[in-house]
């Protein structure tokens, strides 16, 4: 496979199959208090950063990188207080995700030094979904983060077999 190719393919994966997965267990057995529970106004609850994911990769990629119209109204993702229970917004990230692994299905390797203007910027196509990517990951983390933090459980996303780390997701 071409280095280009494998790198879309491994955005995709990412982005589905280890993202989102670790964003399910750590959401799923939340309150909804605690899906929007923020520590602060400067803070953003689980409920805004699944808004702002699903918002972002819209815009990034749906958008950005495949042409459809940017509908996004990026601050209604951080003023929301309420509102979506846990399998709503869950549902609300995984449409947004089916739209941008279908777009990323038909993205070929010459596209990617191929230029859009995102965001008001003018970036390469590998440059959108690398910081897609990376952007993803990020709130994956803080999501993780605040999970843990509200329920004081750990959420098992490895085990560990003859010394090997094996997902469990």
């Amino acid at each position: 496979m071409d280095t280009g190719l494998a790198f879309i393919e491994r955005s995709r994966t990412y982005l589905r199959n280890d993202y989102l997965p670790k964003i399910r267990v750590a959401v799923k057995t939340l309150s909804t208090e605690d899906i929007w529970w923020r520590p602060n106004d400067f803070s953003n609850s689980i409920g805004n950063l699944i808004l702002h994911l699903a918002g972002n990769v819209r815009q990034w990629v749906v958008s950005g990188i495949g042409g459809a119209q940017d509908v996004r109204r990026r601050q209604m993702e951080f003023d929301a207080r309420e509102g979506l229970q846990a399998d709503q917004l869950l549902a609300h990230l995984e449409d947004a995700l089916e739209e941008v692994d279908e777009t990323l299905s038909l993205l070929s390797e010459d596209e990617l030094a191929s230029k859009r203007v995102i965001q008001g910027m003018e970036v390469s196509v590998l440059d959108a979904l690398y910081h897609v990517v990376e952007h993803f990951s990020t709130h994956t983390g803080q999501i993780i983060y605040i999970s843990k933090l509200r329920s004081a459980r750990e959420l098992g996303f490895w085990e560990v077999k003859n010394g090997k780390a094996i997902p469990r997701w």
